[in-house]
């Protein structure tokens, strides 16, 4: 056999197994945070306020953290920082993404992080159920089973040109991504029933800080109003078949959390990791210095 004619056979044979591994890139985005949902597992998730890519592999890199949140309603960024924190965790077959989205514009800023790849959002400043219904449908496939508004992109997380996947996969991504809704307002815990029984929210945190402002005690955390609509809202999640997310500074807070049926944290933010520490070591390493 001429050498030409074996040498166009391992090239096309080459270019094949390429293409299969780049394929296998792309369909590899299994969203993990929703497998541990589907699976009835315990989640644990981490803030961060710096979208820093390196930040994000750090975190990767300890092994315990099933997905980032990155709290961008309090710190500043791009749409650019956005694609490289969703490329960094991507490293990382045991941890997934999730972005805190602004009550405004709440569509748009879903659109945004859903396309560079952040698969899981958490939405802000929720009150009523129409807040609840848009939140989901900026998520969901524009389908007729999915009732969402979210339509066909050529973005980050379809490889911009569709390299070996197709736009059923895109519709399945968009399926699968999980939808948290804050409930801080006086209005939400009120009607929070109402709000649950929107399709598609799979998990819900309490916020205590907005929750105290709506209700004229800001910063009071034990407040037994507080408490009270705190309990009251784990207990109608779990009721209502949604998973409640308590965030937590250290991991023995979460027990009287697991008491409850809570399975599902968000422990430390960066900044406060920095500042404790600094606050610890320094004072210490001055007291040694006699300052």
């Amino acid at each position: 056999m001429p050498v030409s004619i074996c040498m166009n056979d391992w090239n096309r044979q080459s270019n094949q197994t390429s293409k299969s591994k780049r394929q296998e890139t792309i369909l590899k985005k299994n969203n993990v945070l929703r497998d541990l949902i589907n699976e009835g597992k315990p989640t644990i998730g981490t803030h961060v306020h710096t979208v820093w890519p390196g930040i994000a592999e750090v975190i990767g890199y300890s092994g315990t953290i099933d997905y980032v949140e990155f709290t961008s309603q309090y710190a500043p960024y791009d749409l650019f920082s956005l694609d490289n924190f969703a490329r960094a965790i991507e490293l990382f077959d045991h941890m997934t993404s999730m972005i805190k989205v602004d009550q405004e514009p709440r569509t748009y800023l879903a659109e945004k992080a859903t396309g560079s790849g952040i698969q899981n959002l958490l939405f802000a400043d929720i009150r009523t159920v129409d807040d609840a219904l848009e939140s989901v449908r900026a998520v969901r496939p524009e389908t007729p089973s999915a009732g969402g508004i979210a339509g066909a992109t050529s973005t980050r997380d379809m490889g911009y040109v569709f390299p070996g996947v197709s736009l059923a996969d895109w519709v399945k991504m968009a399926e699968e991504a999980v939808v948290a809704i804050m409930v801080e307002k006086r209005e939400a815990v009120e009607d929070l029933e109402a709000i649950l029984d929107v399709p598609g929210i799979d998990m819900v945190q309490f916020g205590p800080g907005d929750y105290s402002m709506s209700i004229g005690r800001a910063g009071d955390y034990t407040h037994p109003g507080i408490m009270e609509a705190q309990k009251f809202t784990i207990e109608t999640c779990i009721a209502k078949g949604i998973r409640p997310r308590i965030e937590i500074g250290k991991w023995e807070d979460a027990k009287p959390y697991m008491d409850m049926g809570v399975i599902d944290f968000c422990i430390g933010t960066d900044v406060n990791i920095i500042y404790d520490y600094m606050q610890e070591q320094g004072g210490e390493l001055a007291k040694a210095l006699g300052r």
